[in-house]
């Protein structure tokens, strides 16, 4: 199956994408919609003049969510791991 031609549109500005399947393709709108709910955030709540700068805020939030989440999901595990040890040690102790 080819490529799936379409058009975002981010900051009034048309961006034509190649993308694989549908569902890449939804996950690309949802992620263009997302932007430009933020970018009008910006623009409502700020002074901000220029585009580049709605943008370069928008950037910055949706990267520093991911590495918030990329953080907690290790802290996560490393939790994870530490009580499947202790449980590991508390078995064996229990079989000796």
């Amino acid at each position: 199956m080819g490529k799936l031609k379409i058009n975002i549109v981010i900051a009034g500005r048309t961006y034509p994408l190649s993308v694989n399947n549908t569902k890449e393709e939804e996950g690309m709108r949802k992620a263009a919609n997302a932007i430009n709910k933020l970018i009008a955030m910006y623009e409502q709540n700020y002074a901000v003049s220029d585009k580049q700068d709605v943008l370069a805020m928008s950037a910055l939030q949706f990267a520093s969510k991911l590495e918030i989440l990329s953080l907690n999901k290790n802290d996560t595990n490393k939790e994870e791991m530490q009580k499947l040890n202790e449980l590991t040690n508390l078995v064996k102790t229990h079989l000796e």
